[in-house]
């Protein structure tokens, strides 16, 4: 066997045992636990699982949502009983044995760049539109992370000021805690707050996509450029060869169709914009990503 990975929701734990040809030959779920203690026993127990299976003391991998500060190690995440510990350290210390945590949407992005709509690229970003917005980056099948570990987070880069001032949009508060983050305005809840302020409508976003051609058209387009803006934006910082979309929101019918159109729209005149596709590593993205993140740990010590 080659590697283990572990894909750390909110809601679920899946752990993916990897052979030799990066095929997955077994799989686990389990409920994620909703207090620290309980979290770090399970995450080690799915470890203990993983092990049993490959048969070997393989590389572990772990995709979760949030970040890590570096210098302290403790841990800053939204949907996991985590933050204000030392998650990584703790996981290591109870399950005896090195691991290496990763970003579960940087996760993503090296599944695709290794395995998936970005193999046979140089330099390929991912960029997912869920509950919230976030991404990675890959340049030559390896992540790119800088000094602050900061490097991804897409979703809390400014709204552009004259699409706020086009669509008289109010100003959030993110849970980052500044003001004006794009998530606030094309992640999920953006969406339907996009569609609330516009329409005067409460609907969730499966809503808003069944009538993006009639009744939420205003809220489709604004919600277009406003994520348009942003693929502008990282394409001016980072010119990716491919930018692969994820998420709950990139499943929605003509999506890609759509956002290459206002991408085009919103890129410097004369200038193609990169191609854009969806993720298909499907459920395995995240774990696969963060298994590969273990092995090449491994390799380059």
């Amino acid at each position: 066997m080659t590697a283990i990975g572990i894909d750390l929701g909110g809601t679920k734990i899946e752990t993916q045992v990897f052979d030799d040809d990066w095929a997955k030959v077994a799989r686990q779920r389990c409920e994620t636990p909703a207090t620290y203690d309980a979290l770090v026993h399970a995450v080690t127990s799915q470890i203990g699982w993983g092990i049993a299976q490959a048969g070997a003391d393989v590389p572990v991998g772990i995709g979760a949502a949030g970040l890590v500060t570096p210098d302290t190690g403790i841990a800053l995440t939204a949907n996991l009983a985590a933050t204000g510990h030392p998650f990584p350290a703790d996981i290591e210390k109870a399950a005896g044995r090195a691991i290496t945590y990763v970003n579960d949407c940087r996760a993503l992005a090296l599944s695709e760049a290794v395995f998936g709509q970005g193999k046979d690229h140089k330099t390929v970003m991912a960029l997912i539109l869920g509950t919230g917005v976030g991404g990675g980056i890959s340049v030559d099948k390896s992540l790119l992370q800088g000094a602050t570990h900061t490097g991804g987070e897409f979703g809390h880069t400014s709204a552009p000021a004259h699409l706020v001032a086009r669509y008289d949009l109010p100003i959030h508060t993110c849970g980052c805690g500044r003001e004006g983050c794009i998530e606030t305005y094309i992640a999920g809840p953006g969406l339907s707050g996009l569609a609330k302020h516009l329409t005067g409508q409460s609907v969730c976003p499966p809503q808003i996509a069944a009538q993006r051609k009639n009744a939420m058209a205003p809220v489709w387009q604004a919600w277009c450029d406003l994520t348009a803006d942003l693929l502008h934006t990282l394409t001016l910082t980072v010119d990716p060869d491919l930018i692969v979309l994820g998420g709950g929101l990139s499943q929605i019918d003509g999506l890609i169709e759509d956002l290459t159109a206002a991408a085009q729209a919103a890129q410097l005149s004369g200038f193609r914009t990169p191609r854009l596709c969806l993720a298909q590593g499907g459920d395995t993205s995240g774990a696969r990503g963060a298994a590969f993140a273990a092995w090449q740990a491994v390799r380059h010590d």
